[in-house]
C-alpha cells in the first residue's frame, strides 16, 4: 500500500504510542484522523496536521460517528491502527478479596471489545475502496503486548484482554481476506511511554535491564516504523510481530 495515498484511522492517538504513529504517518504523507475521548488528541491532531475525533473505541454509536467524521475529512478510510487501551493491575485474590470483576470487564471492555469494535465497523468503509493490483482494499494493525504470552503477577485483566487481541488477528485476517483487507498485530515489550515514565527513571532503568538488545526501553517511533512497515508490506498478514528487543517477561 502506497503511504502517501494512505488514510489512517489511529485509536488512542493523543498520547504514547498513538501519538507517534499518527506523526509518522503525516510525516510519510498519509491522511490521519486520531480517535481518543483525551481533548489533547485535538492539540495534538492539529499539531501534526491530521483531523480529529472524540470516540469512545467501546462505543457503537460513538465509533460509527468518528469514522463517519474520518470519511469525512480523508474521503475514504484504508488503515486503522488500533492504539486505543489502559493498563490494570490487581491480583487474583489479595488482601481485600478476589479481583474486582468490574475491573476485569472494564479492561476487557476498553482493551479487547474496543479493538474488535473499531475493526468490525471500520472494514465496512475498508471494503467499499476500489481494490488495488493485488486486490487489497485495506490493512488493520492492532496493539497486543508480550503480556498476552508471559503475563506478570496482578496482570491477569490485562493479560487475558492483551491475548484476545492477538487471538482476533489469524481469524479476523481469514474473515476479511475476502474484501482484500489485512489484520496484523503488534505485541510491544516495554516502551517509554507517558504511563511508563511516571514510575520514575530508577523504575525504568531496572525494568529496561531485562531487555536483551538493546538494553534500553523501546521508542514509541520503533512502534510507529512497524506500523507504517506493515501497511507497505501487503504480504504480511494474519500474524503478531512482537516488538520486544528479545524480552521474555519473568
Amino acid at each position: 500500500m502506497d503511504i502517501e495515498r494512505t488514510c489512517a484511522v489511529v485509536t488512542g492517538g493523543a498520547s504514547g504510542l498513538g501519538a507517534a504513529t499518527a506523526r509518522l504517518l503525516r510525516q510519510a504523507g498519509a491522511a490521519v484522523t486520531i480517535f481518543d475521548l483525551d481533548a489533547g488528541g485535538e492539540d495534538h491532531a492539529r499539531t501534526i496536521g491530521a483531523s480529529f475525533a472524540k470516540v469512545d473505541v467501546a462505543d457503537e454509536a460513538s465509533v460509527a460517528d468518528g469514522l463517519d467524521a474520518a470519511m469525512a475529512a480523508m474521503g475514504r478510510i484504508t488503515a486503522l491502527v488500533n492504539c486505543a487501551g489502559i493498563a490494570t493491575g490487581a491480583k487474583l485474590t489479595g488482601r481485600d478479596g478476589p479481583h474486582d470483576l468490574d475491573l476485569f470487564r472494564r479492561t476487557l471492555d476498553i482493551n479487547l471489545t474496543g479493538t474488535f469494535n473499531t475493526m468490525r465497523l471500520a472494514a465496512l468503509h475498508m471494503a467499499g475502496n476500489a481494490p488495488d493490483a493485488d486486490g487489497a482494499r485495506g490493512v488493520i494493525v492492532n496493539t497486543a503486548s508480550v503480556a498476552a504470552f508471559e503475563g506478570q503477577k496482578g496482570q491477569t485483566a490485562y493479560a487475558a484482554s492483551k491475548a484476545g487481541i492477538a487471538g482476533l488477528c489469524l481469524p479476523a485476517g481469514r474473515d476479511l481476506a475476502r474484501d482484500g483487507i489485512r489484520v496484523m498485530a503488534i505485541a510491544p515489550g516495554i516502551f517509554r511511554t507517558p504511563m511508563l515514565e511516571a514510575l520514575g527513571e530508577e523504575i525504568m532503568d531496572g525494568l529496561a535491564r531485562d531487555v536483551l538488545c538493546p538494553p534500553r526501553l523501546g521508542d514509541p517511533a520503533e512502534f510507529a516504523a512497524t506500523v507504517r512497515f506493515i501497511i507497505e508490506c501487503g504480504y504480511l498478514n494474519g500474524s503478531v510481530i512482537r516488538l520486544d528487543g528479545g524480552l521474555r517477561m519473568p
